[in-house]
């Protein structure tokens, strides 16, 4: 049997700045197996004082907006002015095989060979959201590495945004052009929860829809209450092809962090999620516990083929999995 890695070394490397020891870390960190789990938790716990520093920037939108043409471009745009950046894609996982379905490196040509950038695609691996189990530990790593700007990419459907709204400083939601009815079909909850909207694909012809649609998106927001009451979400247009009002883009970011900081919003956010961060820890140690308790394991089929059938209500079988478990 392999030794467990140690977690002085990988610290210490992280620290360094040392990428592979790094890539090797968060795989750790992802890991399922209860002794990984625990010398994840001593490096995060090593890691901490070295954190905090970054600006993190969840990034969503629909399939087709454009995230990691956008993503890839901003990115290097910061890379090349002095920033190291590191991009964490979470993809859909594949029901067959577990692993990521999009694969973001072969879609963020520039950034996945930038020596000042970071990219992981990381599987969803079925966590609510689509958002991988371990991003905000992930995160804490790549600022222990000195990397000043964390983008998370969210697949963009389900519950996903909210999960990282509720781990990012910033929630940049990416909309197409040509509003109209489609700003009927979009969800309230998205809007409500941008701090910035950004109208992609604004070039050529595109230009004309793109201001269009982002005025109909600043009478929506007129409705709604923002997440900040010291910060109103500004609309903008942005091409990530033609590298667009991305300057512009960076420049919005920096009046948040500028804003909020100084109203005391920023860290009263970063508390709250630092809470909502432990209750998440909580329920995931619960769910592991169901799926290795032995006694479980022998009565689960049953009680799930009882469900299935009809014999049993959910809410039954949830109370005799409970007893099972002596909750």
């Amino acid at each position: 049997m392999r030794a467990l890695p140690d977690p002085a070394r990988l610290a210490d490397g992280i620290r360094a700045g040392d990428r592979a020891v790094l890539a090797r870390a968060i795989t750790l960190i992802e890991s399922t197996r209860p002794d990984h789990q625990a010398v994840a938790r001593d490096l995060v716990q090593r890691l901490l004082p070295q954190t905090g520093r970054a600006i993190r920037i969840g990034i969503t939108g629909v399939p087709g907006a454009g995230k990691s043409t956008t993503i890839d471009t901003f990115g290097s745009n910061l890379t090349a002015a002095g920033h190291r950046v590191a991009v964490l894609a979470v993809d859909p996982s594949s029901s067959r095989t577990g692993g990521s379905i999009l694969g973001d490196k072969t879609r963020m040509a520039r950034l996945s060979v930038d020596a000042n950038a970071f990219v992981r695609p990381s599987p969803s691996s079925g966590t609510l959201g689509g958002v991988a189990a371990r991003t905000r530990e992930t995160m804490l790593l790549c600022e222990a590495a000195g990397f000043d700007v964390i983008l998370v990419e969210t697949v963009g459907v389900g519950q996903s945004e909210t999960a990282v709204a509720d781990m990012t400083d910033l929630f940049l939601v990416l909309m197409l052009p040509g509003a109209g009815d489609e700003l009927q079909g979009i969800k309230k909850g998205i809007l409500e929860l941008a701090d910035i909207i950004a109208v992609n694909k604004a070039d050529g012809d595109g230009l004309r829809r793109a201001r269009a649609a982002a005025a109909e998106y600043r009478a929506a927001l007129h409705i709604m209450a923002p997440r900040s009451a010291v910060w109103a979400p500004p609309v903008m247009t942005i091409s990530g092809l033609a590298n667009e009002g991305l300057d512009t883009l960076w420049e919005q970011i920096g009046a948040f962090r500028a804003k909020t900081g100084a109203s005391g919003d920023f860290e009263a956010r970063r508390r709250a999620q630092g809470v909502k961060w432990m209750w998440a820890m909580l329920q995931d140690r619960f769910t592991g516990r169901l799926k290795r308790d032995p006694k479980l394991k022998a009565r689960l089929p049953a009680i799930e083929a009882d469900v299935a059938a009809g014999r049993l209500s959910a809410l039954v079988a949830a109370d005799e999995i409970a007893t099972v478990l002596g909750l």
